[in-house]
C-alpha cells in the first residue's frame, strides 16, 4: 500500500466539454432566452422599477400634502378625512376624534397658500364653518399671542362655539381695545388644552372660512388642511368686489364696508369673535361660487391623476 501512486491529472473526455466551458454555455443560454424575452415584451424590469420609484414619489407628496409643518411641537396635524362640500354646517358623526389625529413623519414647507387649493374628490361631504378668535398678550410686554376666546358659526351664521379660554402662560397684556378681552372674562374661562380638544373636534373635516385665519390656528397650535380652508384676507374675487387692488391685504372692517353695508368693530369696547365670524361667512358667501369654479380648475390636473398609479382616470 505504501508504494500506491494517484494520478490526480484529469483529461476530459475526447468531444465532451470541461466544468468551465459547460459553465460559459449554460450563462449564454440564459442570456439568451433573457434577451429574447425581453425582446417580447415579457421581463420589464426598468419600467416596473420607474413605476416604484413614481409610487413612492407620489406617496411623499400626499403625506406632505395632509400634513404640515411640525416646527411648533404642541400642534394638531389633522389628516384629511372628507371633501365634497355641502353647506350642512352641524358637527359631522364621521369626523375624526382628537385622538386619531395623523401626526405625519414628514413636514411641507412649500405648500401653496390655503385658499390656492381646493378640495379633493373623495368620501363624505364638507361642512362650512366660520371661525375667528381673539388673543391677549403675555411674556415680556405680551409680545406673544395667545388664544383668549374663540367663536364658530355655520354656514347659516349661527353661533355654534362661543367660549372665552383661558391662556397657558400669566397675561401680561389684555389688549382690550382690540381683542374686547377684561380681567374678569378670563376667571372662570376653561384651559387651553380643553378648549383645544372642543374647537377641534367641531371643525376637523370641515370647510373653515375666516380672516387672516393662520393667525387663529397659530394661536390654536392647530393645523387645518389647506385644500380645506377658505382665508377672506386673500380671495382676489372679494377685493375686486370692493374696488381695492387684487393683491392688498385688506382689513375685515374694510372689506365689510365695502360689500355688506355694514359696521363692524366699532366703538372703544374692542373687537367681538362673534360678530367678525359673521361677517367673515357672509363675505365668503358671496364670492362662494366663482371662487369655487376658480379652484376647482386650478387643482383639476392634479385631480385627475391618481396619486397610487400615477395615471389619468
Amino acid at each position: 500500500m505504501s508504494g500506491l501512486m494517484l494520478n490526480l491529472d484529469y483529461e476530459p473526455i475526447s468531444g465532451g466539454k470541461s466544468g468551465k466551458s459547460r459553465g460559459n454555455a449554460k450563462h449564454e443560454r440564459f442570456l439568451g432566452r433573457r434577451h429574447y424575452l425581453e425582446q417580447k415584451g415579457f421581463l420589464k424590469e426598468k419600467q416596473n422599477k420607474k413605476r416604484n420609484k413614481n409610487k413612492q414619489k407620489n406617496k411623499k407628496k400626499y403625506m406632505q400634502f395632509n400634513g404640515g409643518d411640525q416646527s411648533n411641537p404642541g400642534a394638531i396635524f389633522p389628516k384629511v378625512t372628507s371633501y365634497l362640500p355641502n353647506k350642512t354646517s352641524e358637527p359631522s358623526g364621521s369626523a375624526q376624534m382628537f385622538s386619531t389625529f395623523s401626526f405625519p413623519s414628514t413636514a411641507s414647507t412649500s405648500q401653496r397658500h390655503p385658499t390656492d387649493q381646493a378640495a379633493p374628490r373623495t368620501l363624505g361631504p364638507l361642512k362650512y364653518v366660520a371661525m375667528d378668535c381673539e388673543m391677549v398678550g403675555t411674556g415680556p410686554k405680551g409680545c406673544r399671542n395667545e388664544l383668549a376666546r374663540c367663536s364658530i358659526v355655520n354656514y347659516e351664521g349661527d353661533v355654534i362655539y362661543d367660549k372665552y379660554i383661558k391662556p397657558i402662560d400669566p397675561v401680561t397684556d389684555f389688549r382690550t381695545r382690540w381683542s374686547g378681552i377684561r380681567r374678569r372674562d378670563l376667571l372662570h374661562a376653561i384651559p387651553f388644552e380643553h378648549a383645544q380638544k372642543e374647537i377641534v373636534k367641531i371643525i376637523t373635516g370641515k370647510v373653515v372660512v375666516g380672516h387672516a385665519i393662520n393667525n387663529d390656528f397659530k394661536a390654536l397650535k392647530y393645523f387645518h388642511p389647506a385644500c380645506q380652508t377658505r382665508d377672506t384676507a386673500r380671495i382676489p374675487l372679494l377685493n375686486q368686489k370692493a374696488g381695492l387692488p387684487v393683491n392688498e391685504m385688506v382689513s375685515l372692517k374694510r372689506l365689510t364696508k365695502a360689500i355688506l353695508k355694514k359696521d363692524i368693530q366699532t366703538g372703544k369696547g374692542g373687537h367681538s369673535s362673534v360678530e367678525d365670524a359673521k361677517a367673515t361667512m357672509e363675505l365668503y358667501k358671496v364670492v362662494e361660487t366663482m371662487w369655487e369654479q376658480k379652484l376647482s380648475a386650478l387643482s383639476l390636473p392634479a385631480e385627475a391623476m391618481d396619486p397610487a398609479q400615477n395615471q389619468k382616470i
